[in-house]
């Protein structure tokens, strides 16, 4: 069936039901070792991973792994420009599950992204990435503690689909031409906008099939976490981008009511239902000017249309969550993308999932990042209905390869979130544990080392990093 890789002799192959793996004890998991540092930082996450699975499970429970090739190490095996080999595609599609170090992107041939192609190749639509604090971890911000969200982050669509055309080409002028000239002028709400005939063009397209079925994943973990971080934001810019952002917005709502009505609460509806149960004889007038400061100056169509809102979910959800049932819901609520990056450091404790649009949530998720410490602290997931990836969210650092001395925390942290994805929780607890008392006793690698105060004056080498992991398990 392959090429040039062999899968191992023993274990078996995880498949998936209803978009939910299903995992054998003795499971066979592809990896790509990653390149630049990826030759330390895998190593040092593998013992961790293995250590931490003999801890839980004894005998119980091994993972077999199976070496797969990507990026630079897949030139040398396979030829030039063969970044992401046939191979490779078969073995993350046939196992299921994989995890991965850092690839770097090809210059001057091959494909635009690697990380980027696994995604769309696979279908890997929701890019999952918890941010939560290590205690000691130095940090910029002065409630690093504070925040513990996970961004979902669609991964398939938004600019990231690559549709565009450089400036000056035919086809660029060819689609300024009839935007222009056929489409604008025909959209009454364009006025006379006119695109500059030396721009690139870019395609932002933003589905609902896309934007729903990741919201429901954020929903479905929301599910899952203890009650105080039930709550799911929508993030987009939709007040500029009505049909794409704001779009996605309000096919999260719609979702909420059609698949999570029992299990769920808008914000805007849990004020229309605590106005209610504060005043019982509140009238549906004086309702919908609380929920909407600005109501008095609203023309009377758009007033009659809050307070046909408030009629509706006082005569839909009064039996099944009014009377304080609402706060045992989950919460979904919408932010401006702008407001919610001054938001997760102004009032962190405030947010637990965040779900957005590919773009926004490319920043969003490196910004909070930060706050807990760095890319190098950072996680993530790729997950689809059939397959999942889990990956460094940092680069390979090629000037540090092969020094025995990077942060191998990004590609530790997400084999915990793997072994959590396939419900191997006692092993991923172990693993947190461990890394947390590294880190509280200032056994670190010198990133971390060099900015901790007191200052660590003899960092750890990545390797004995992995070791300081697993001696607090």
């Amino acid at each position: 069936m392959y090429e040039k890789i062999t899968p191992p002799s023993v274990g078996s192959r995880i498949t998936f039901s209803e978009g939910k793996p299903i995992v054998p004890d003795d499971p066979i998991i592809p990896f790509i070792r990653g390149d630049g540092t990826g030759v330390d930082i895998w190593p040092a996450t593998q013992m961790v991973l293995d250590a931490a699975i003999a801890k839980a499970y004894e005998k119980k429970r091994q993972v077999h792994w199976f070496k797969i090739y990507a990026g630079d190490e897949a030139c040398d095996r396979y030829g030039t420009f063969q970044y992401l080999p046939e191979d490779t595609l078969k073995a993350i599609a046939e196992y299921g599950i994989a995890i991965k170090g850092p690839l770097t992107t090809p210059v001057g041939g091959g494909i635009r992204s690697l990380n980027v192609a696994l995604r769309q190749i696979n279908d890997l639509y929701a890019c999952v990435r918890p941010c939560r604090y290590y205690k000691g971890t130095p940090s910029p911000h002065k409630t690093p503690e504070k925040l513990d969200i996970i961004v979902y982050r669609e991964n398939t669509e938004d600019i990231y689909l690559g549709i565009e055309w450089r400036e000056g080409t035919e086809m660029a002028q060819k689609i300024i031409k009839y935007l222009n000239e056929e489409l604008i002028p025909a959209t009454p709400e364009h006025g006379k906008k006119q695109i500059r005939l030396d721009s690139g063009i870019g395609i932002k397209p933003i589905s609902k099939t896309g934007s729903q079925r990741l919201i429901r994943r954020a929903i479905a973990n929301a599910l899952r976490l203890p009650k105080e971080k039930q709550q799911v934001t929508l993030v987009h810019k939709g007040n500029i981008m009505k049909y794409t952002e704001g779009a996605f917005r309000d096919w999260g709502y719609e979702l909420v009511k059609s698949e999570f009505r029992a299990e769920c609460i808008i914000e805007r509806e849990s004020w229309i239902l605590s106005n209610k149960e504060k005043n019982p004889d509140i009238s549906v007038e004086e309702n919908a000017r609380t929920i909407d400061p600005g109501y008095d100056t609203l023309t009377p169509e758009k007033q009659q249309e809050i307070c046909q809102e408030v009629e509706t979910v006082l005569n839909e959800l009064w039996d099944s969550h009014g009377e304080g049932k609402w706060q045992e819901k989950i919460m979904v609520n919408d932010r401006i993308a702008d407001s919610i990056f001054q938001q997760i450091q102004t009032r962190p404790d405030e947010y637990s999932i965040l779900a957005t649009m590919n773009l926004n949530g490319d920043y969003l998720s490196d910004a909070a990042a930060a706050i807990v410490g760095g890319l190098g602290m950072g996680p993530g997931a790729n997950i689809g209905d059939t397959c999942a990836i889990f990956e460094a969210t940092h680069g390979t650092a090629p000037k540090h390869a092969g020094l025995d001395r990077i942060n191998p925390g990004s590609v530790i942290l997400s084999g915990v979130m793997m072994l959590e994805f396939m419900g191997w929780q006692e092993a991923a607890d172990l693993i947190k544990k461990g890394l947390g008392a590294a880190i509280a006793k200032g056994q670190v690698t010198y990133d971390l080392a060099r900015l901790m105060e007191p200052k660590v004056e003899t960092p750890l080498k990545c390797s004995e990093f992995a070791q300081a992991i697993i001696s607090h398990f």
